[in-house]
């Protein structure tokens, strides 16, 4: 395929094979000309499912799906692998790792990252959960300081490889931290039967006053009176002030 081409029909070159492109492009099944659907993999990752492969509910590949798979039945719609560097407004073109790409309409999906607020320090040392590679990190981390944390001899620092602290009260550091509760009252005791339930701790920090603050009122108080109960300790209204990769400091004064 030649991508810089200039096509007889109207090309419209979505970027990013998330939600909103995906939707986008299905939408345009009647849509007389060309659509290129570019991402830089070729799989589409169910991401409300993220913190279930992180705390090891699911296989990884549960909640990816092939982009070209999903375009099986639609002819207008080309899957192009490839990474974007650049968009060249005054030509029309987007410039990417396998070169230029002549569009007619251009729509960037390419989603959201972590906002780490600036705070260099927690973005080196804190983990995020964007994608699979993320979330497998996650859960060998969980995995790894179980492993360690038994062998340890120093209680406090048994207790450090025990803290699990998920910062943000979305959606899904709500799903997380539950998650993470669940592994503990319901696996620990099987797999790690010579660990306590009550020595692994899991903090949900957030700095509104109320969990899934964009959500209903019904669906705030549900969630916060469910992890209160799971043994989640939450910590509303507060904000991370440093991380160091062994000390959280908030600013509340508890260190964790």
């Amino acid at each position: 395929m030649v991508l810089n081409e200039i096509t007889k029909h109207p090309r419209i070159v979505i970027v990013g094979g998330g939600f909103g492109g995906l939707e986008l492009a299905k939408s345009l099944k009647k849509f007389d000309g060309e659509v290129l659907l570019i991402d830089r993999h070729n799989y589409h990752i169910f991401q409300p499912l993220l913190y279930q492969v992180a705390t090891g509910s699911i296989q990884a590949e549960s909640i990816v799906f092939p982009l070209r798979k999903i375009f099986h039945n639609q002819d207008n719609v080309t899957f192009v692998y490839s990474n974007v560097l650049s968009v060249n407004a005054a030509s029309n073109t987007i410039t990417t790792t396998d070169g230029e790409v002549n569009y007619d309409y251009l729509v960037l999906a390419t989603g959201s990252d972590t906002n780490f607020f600036g705070n260099k320090e927690i973005e080196h040392y804190a983990m995020p959960m964007k994608n699979v590679t993320e979330a497998l990190n996650i859960r060998s981390l969980i995995l790894q300081n179980l492993e360690v944390a038994f062998l340890e001899k120093d209680p406090d620092k048994k207790q450090a490889l025990l803290n699990f602290v998920i910062v943000g009260g979305g959606p899904t550091g709500v799903e997380l931290s539950g998650a993470i509760a669940e592994f503990r009252n319901h696996v620990l005791h099987k797999d790690y039967p010579e660990q306590k339930e009550a020595n692994m701790k899991v903090y949900l920090v957030e700095g509104k006053t109320e969990l899934l603050a964009a959500m209903s009122t019904e669906a705030s108080v549900n969630a916060k009176k469910n992890l209160l109960e799971m043994g989640v300790e939450i910590y509303n209204d507060v904000h991370v002030k440093s991380y160091d990769g062994e000390l959280l400091m908030i600013d509340n004064g508890t260190n964790i």
